[in-house]
């Protein structure tokens, strides 16, 4: 759940937040550091906008931090997915992941 400035409030039906979740997961696995030279034409920002399409009723403040942290979460193997995964399930009142 988020709020917009008006304050109104917003909240990810739980199938946007999964398609988001299995998204980021599959760009994640698809990385590699030299992507964008073995896949001309491949750009990070595609798949970022692929990844966060699904969330496209969200805020636009929202939506640009959820991108900058799906962008390390892609780019970066060792990032820490945890925070993410609770945001997301905090957007769409889910609570079967607030013990991680």
């Amino acid at each position: 759940m988020t709020t917009t400035p008006t304050g109104e409030t917003i909240m990810l039906d739980p199938a946007e937040a999964e398609a988001t979740l299995y998204r980021v997961a599959i760009c994640a696995f698809m990385w590699h550091p030299h992507k964008d030279v073995d896949e001309p034409g491949w750009t990070i920002t595609e798949d970022l906008d692929w990844c966060l399409a699904p969330l496209a009723g969200l805020p636009t403040d929202e939506l640009a931090d959820l991108r900058t942290t799906v962008q390390t979460l892609i780019t970066t193997p060792t990032a820490d997915r945890q925070a993410f995964i609770r945001h997301l399930a905090a957007l769409s009142g889910d609570t079967s992941f607030d013990n991680l």
